[in-house]
């Protein structure tokens, strides 16, 4: 049968290229026609659907007048088997046996095709092929002398790339079934996808099952699925789609098409056709125009329809419609058109020159720029070449519902893809996503709430900035009613540098560039260190003055001054190390992902920027381990303050006579009302500190949160220190100096306090007015008991002294040095001279500047120093006996 069948082929060949009348009067044009005639391969059908086609383009080449009428086209043919090597065989022992040939027509099989194509230079052959769409086939210095009427694969790729880049679309996934063409095209789209920059998640093959492979898609998250596969496979893939549930508006498929069309549920999936077409709605199918859809008349005298029904009446019954043949069609008008014009010209040439000869190398040169220039209208569509590959245009045609549309088209040509938008219709109203969306969003603190911190911060700075002016101006009322002024400017310069930092952090809302931000931050980090080294110091100094104030250890009334100093060197040292070795960048932290509650398809990635170290914690862990001693001796010694400061109170007002007065003397400008503000003002420190601390900790995760609890936190600390520690003395020096009432909570405190010290004035006048009895009947006995020994300490003594002064307070120095030599003559008489001189020594001097600032008297710093020494003390006393 097989044998038949290809005799029956020869003789409609021999037919179509044999009339004896025309061939009388018409010049041959020898063409080989390269077809696999054997049925082994399934190739019988498709020959036979080409045979119609054929007839039908040389019916229509007799019927066109001169120059192509004035030739006759006459193929010979050569059975290739799909063959490589036989085909070889054939060719040669067709040119050996001549007549001489120019072209060659056909070859199907690809692995022929390209075999033939490369050995076309060699001899001098040009191919005109009418299947080659193979994309390895496009290379153009293996394959120079091969032109195809069929588009290339690769056309099919560039639609669908640039479909992608049109939906930007950056992720897809690649399913192709196995096959030598359909490997070819999908081993040129990686290369396009790659090119286009557009990331390829996953691509698998399948043969007989594809669920396997669809299933590896799904799990890669795959959204866009760009495939490759037979017709007669489409049932099969998209039963297993709808199985796997790829489909809907969450997926959008883009098939590249082989062949004339689907049809869906003509071979058995599985599934029911309603369930293919539902798998399908939506699709976007690429594939290469087969027949023009214009009803332009072409260079054939034909219309693309009229030659469809040309064919269609042909075609044998047996046969089914071929994809092939209209390209078939047009493949023998373009070799007739070339050969034929390469024939007159050298026809032409040797008319006026009949000695020239045209060799085969020039023929073939002639035949290949006549190729390159073919451009006429055809069955298929205009007709061009671009460096061998036929130039066509790409449908893109959508199914939806049971119906295809036609949505769009894609130009080889000019490379642009027209789409008609209002009728490409997606399930979920737009395009798919080619992923889970991510949405960047930065977390910030609310504009306003920047407004409020900068405002607050430079309201606090403003208030701070008029009490330093106030203290300035008022200096001599301030050191009266505080003590240690110095260090209250100094404190309000801590609080000027704290309050500077939360203005600088207060900037972060505005859109400044990585290199300032990161200047800021050094600025803030150095201004808040530095004003809380300088502020929790002072306030240290001030109460370790008022707990050492009641010693008489002079190393521990030293003044504390110099810690102040060397806290703020070792804090200087530390920021200066922190800022070389780890400096602070303006960084990106990441948050946690979360799902957009109006569209589960979109996650929002929230992040936040803030200043950070690489070892952030390391340099902060450093400050706080030489801060937090301060902090907690300064509590330590307000707690021993506030628990002695009662007993302090009861000793001046109960424990006025004997050497208890002299230390109750010490802690006399320890008011109440000062105290227990200081106290409140260090214990508010140090709770703002640790809470800023922690706070900063706990919510480092969180930039705009950390930002508002430390600001917030340092703003109040200096409120606190501001109102609690120099509001009631602003009030005082104003009352002071302007003899104002005070306000009613001074007012009861002055009250309290001027209760008691008129008592005690009371008491001390009482005391003084006895004692003043006692000292005139103690003076004049010791003037007789004692005349020749003070006679003797007189003449020792410089000149220029009043006499009665000197002589009792010489008398009891005397009276000292005689009882420190011997022992007296009855030491346990308690009232004996020497005893009583050495009490009033002790005792007048107390009593006398006891009472003194209530009357009037000398002021308790101006004593206090005058108690310095003993000699200070004797000088003290021997002026307060002369007056």
């Amino acid at each position: 049968m097989a044998l038949c069948g290809r005799l029956l082929l020869l003789l409609g060949f021999c037919w179509l290229t044999q009339d004896p009348v025309l061939a009388q009067v018409r010049h041959p044009l020898p063409v080989l026609w390269m077809m696999p005639l054997s049925s082994g391969s399934g190739k019988q059908n498709l020959t036979a659907d080409v045979l119609p086609a054929v007839r039908l383009a040389l019916q229509d080449l007799e019927d066109q007048p001169p120059p192509l009428g004035n030739y006759e086209v006459q193929l010979q043919l050569l059975d290739s088997q799909c063959d490589p090597a036989k085909a070889l065989k054939a060719l040669f022992d067709a040119m050996w046996a001549g007549p001489k040939h120019l072209l060659l027509i056909g070859g199907v099989c690809p692995p022929v095709t390209a075999l033939i194509a490369r050995s076309l230079p060699a001899l001098h052959l040009v191919q005109v092929s009418f299947a080659a769409s193979s994309p390895s086939l496009s290379n153009r210095k293996w394959f120079g002398n091969l032109f195809s009427t069929m588009p290339s694969d690769r056309v099919l790729n560039q639609a669908a790339v640039k479909l992608l880049q049109r939906f930007r679309w950056t992720r897809v996934g690649v399913i192709t079934q196995e096959g030598a063409r359909l490997s070819e095209m999908k081993k040129d789209l990686l290369r396009q996808l790659l090119k286009a920059d557009v990331q390829l998640v996953a691509s698998e093959s399948f043969s007989a099952d594809a669920c396997s492979s669809l299933k590896k898609l799904k799990d890669r998250d795959v959204r866009i699925i760009i495939a490759h596969f037979e017709d007669d496979s489409a049932s099969e893939v998209f039963c297993c789609a709808y199985r796997l549930n790829l489909f809907g508006p969450r997926y959008q498929w883009i098939v590249s098409g082989t062949g004339p069309g689907w049809r869906l549920g003509w071979k058995a999936s599985g599934c029911s056709a309603n369930s293919l077409l539902t798998a399908a709605d939506g699709s976007i199918r690429l594939q290469i125009r087969l027949l023009s859809r214009t009803n332009t008349v072409g260079v054939s005298g034909r219309t693309p329809q009229d030659y469809q029904d040309s064919y269609l009446r042909h075609l044998d019954q047996n046969s089914e419609l071929g994809p092939l043949h209209s390209f078939v069609y047009d493949a023998v008008w373009v070799a007739a058109r070339a050969l034929v014009q390469v024939m007159e010209a050298q026809k032409h040439q040797q008319k006026y020159n009949r000695n020239v000869t045209v060799g085969e190398e020039a023929t073939e040169r002639m035949l290949l720029e006549v190729l390159k220039g073919s451009q006429f209208q055809g069955v298929t569509g205009p007709v061009s070449f671009r460096n061998g590959e036929r130039m066509t245009s790409v449908e893109l045609i959508q199914f939806q519902g049971s119906s295809s549309v036609l949505v769009g088209e894609f130009n080889t040509s000019s490379q642009q893809l027209r789409l008609i938008n209002h009728l490409v219709r997606f399930k979920g109203g737009a395009a798919a996503r080619d992923q889970t969306e991510v949405h960047l969003q930065q977390r910030h603190a609310h504009f306003l709430f920047y407004s409020f911190l900068f405002s607050a911060a430079a309201g606090t700075i403003i208030i701070t900035t008029c009490i330093l002016i106030f203290i300035t101006c008022n200096h001599r009322h301030w050191l009266l009613s505080s003590r240690g002024g110095s260090q209250d400017q100094l404190l309000l310069l801590g609080v000027l540098l704290s309050s500077s930092s939360v203005l600088v952090s207060a900037l972060e809302g505005l859109s400044l560039s990585d290199q300032t931000s990161e200047i800021l931050c050094s600025v803030r980090l150095w201004t808040l260190s530095l004003g809380h080294t300088v502020g929790l110091t002072v306030l240290f100094n001030k109460a370790w003055s008022l707990y050492s104030l009641p010693s008489f250890d002079q190393k521990r009334r030293r003044p504390a001054g110099g810690i102040l100093l060397w806290f703020f060197l070792l804090d200087v040292l530390v920021l200066i190390s922190w800022q070389i070795l780890d400096p602070l960048r303006w960084v990106v932290l990441q948050l946690s992902t979360e799902v957009d509650p109006a569209d589960p398809d979109i996650l929002i990635h929230p992040f936040s920027e803030h200043c950070s170290s690489t070892n952030m914690e390391m340099w902060i862990s450093t400050i706080c381990s030489y801060k937090a001693p301060l902090l907690v001796r300064t509590k330590l010694a307000i707690g021993l303050m506030s628990c002695n400061q009662r007993s302090y109170i009861q000793i001046v007002f109960s424990r006025l006579q004997g050497l208890c007065c002299f230390v109750s003397w010490s802690i006399r400008t320890a008011d109440v009302s000062s105290v227990r503000l200081l106290v409140l003002t260090v214990f508010a420190v140090t709770v703002f500190s640790v809470s800023g601390l922690l706070g900063s900790l706990l919510t480092s995760h969180d930039p705009p949160v950390q930002l508002c609890v430390s600001g917030v936190l340092v703003l109040c600390c200096n409120a606190f220190i501001l109102v609690g520690l120099f509001g009631p003395k602003i009030v005082l020096v104003c009352w002071s100096s302007s003899n104002l009432q005070p306000p009613t909570e001074l007012q009861s405190d002055a009250a309290e306090d001027e209760d008691l010290l008129s008592r005690m004035k009371l008491q001390l006048e009482s005391q003084s007015a006895q004692l003043d009895v006692q000292i005139e009947t103690i003076i004049m006995q010791l003037c007789e008991e004692s005349e020749s020994e003070t006679l003797h300490c007189l003449n020792r003594e410089k000149p220029g002294k009043h006499r009665c002064a000197r002589w009792t307070h010489e008398a009891q120095i005397c009276a000292d040095i005689r009882s420190s030599k011997a022992e007296a003559s009855s030491p346990d008489d308690i009232n004996s001279p020497e005893q009583v001189g050495r009490r009033l020594s002790v005792q007048l001097p107390i009593l006398h500047h006891s009472y003194l600032p209530v009357i009037g008297g000398v002021s308790s710093s101006s004593s206090s120093s005058l108690f310095g020494s003993r000699d200070a003390f004797l000088y003290h006393h021997d002026n307060f006996l002369y007056t």
